[in-house]
């Protein structure tokens, strides 16, 4: 099944997608698709047949599109290598001996997420605006130092992750040892829908990797594509480290990372200049999974940061 969060007659709504994909039946009554997922998948899919049989469907096209889900936290992990190794070249560096010893994610903004058509606006006092294409797992069971084999049974599905990436913001606050923060902060796109895990069963390699073909498009140009297959960790076992020694909840986003050639950072790191050239307002960003659907959002003018002082420097007495 294929759920969807949505925005028709001035009013919010969540429903399930028709066999076709060209419809939505709404739920009658139903606060937040979260909320639902929260009550456990047989009532997700219990509420999504129901819908099914019995809601007048809405033309896909005469919708806004929402984040499918409000996710309470979102990782967003680093398991493809070659991503790693075209950034690392940027910097002189190859990849570090530490990403191949676990799968290593930071912590996003979950209030910035935006829907599969928005425009995104520039962060403030960015200069070098970049995307990133990602493929996410959405939990659905509560679950705490759990096995790979046992985080299975807690994914409920997938969707489309664009990470956007603020990275003259990023660097410059990444030198001091913390972060990403400023540079990530600002949009995450989710979409266009949830996808529960079953549909995408057939795509699922000996290793348990999903081999999805991904790519993106700047405006009308082909910049990147991979293979969901390539990553070094499978979703069961992110979804396992996330899991170590705390809780993952109903709604927990988990990204998989950049895909490769799936950003401009590693193409300007492989090629040592900003080639392709930094997003401008007017770009359109395209984002294609194989078994999910499609995401595409403009960039837009932003707004200038609002001034904050330097440091005070305190001098201490030894």
């Amino acid at each position: 099944m294929r759920f969807a969060t949505f925005e028709y007659d001035g009013a919010r709504h969540s429903g399930v997608l028709s066999l076709a994909g060209d419809t939505i039946h709404p739920f009658p009554a139903v606060s937040s698709l979260l909320r639902l997922i929260e009550e456990g998948e047989q009532a997700l899919r219990e509420t999504g047949e129901h819908a099914l049989g019995t809601a007048v469907p809405i033309v896909l096209a005469d919708v806004r599109l929402l984040p499918p889900l409000q996710p309470p936290t979102i990782r967003d992990f680093m398991t493809f290598e070659q991503h790693v190794e075209g950034i690392a070249q940027g910097y002189g560096d190859t990849v570090p001996y530490e990403w191949y010893a676990q799968p290593a994610f930071y912590f996003t903004n979950p209030y910035s997420v935006v829907g599969a058509h928005d425009d995104v606006p520039v962060p403030p006092g960015c200069e070098r605006l970049d995307f990133e294409l990602e493929v996410a797992a959405v939990i659905g069971r509560q679950g705490r130092d759990l096995t790979p084999e046992q985080a299975r049974e807690h994914i409920l599905g997938y969707t489309i992750l664009n990470d956007w990436s603020a990275r003259d913001l990023q660097g410059f606050e990444m030198r001091v040892k913390l972060g990403p923060a400023k540079g990530k902060d600002s949009a995450t796109t989710l979409g266009p829908w949830l996808v529960t895990a079953d549909e995408l069963d057939a795509h699922r390699d000996s290793s348990g990797r999903l081999g999805l073909n991904v790519l993106v498009k700047v405006n009308d140009n082909i910049i990147g594509w991979d293979n969901l297959s390539h990553m070094a960790w499978t979703f069961e076992e992110m979804t396992a480290y996330a899991s170590r020694g705390t809780e993952i909840r109903p709604g927990d986003v988990l990204g998989s990372g950049t895909c490769g050639n799936g950003c401009l950072a590693e193409f300007w790191g492989r090629k040592g200049r900003l080639h392709p050239p930094p997003l401008r307002p007017g770009d359109t960003v395209t984002m294609t999974v194989e078994g999910i659907g499609t995401i595409s959002n403009t960039v837009v003018e932003g707004v200038p940061p609002v001034p904050i002082p330097s440091a005070r420097q305190v001098k201490h007495s030894r």
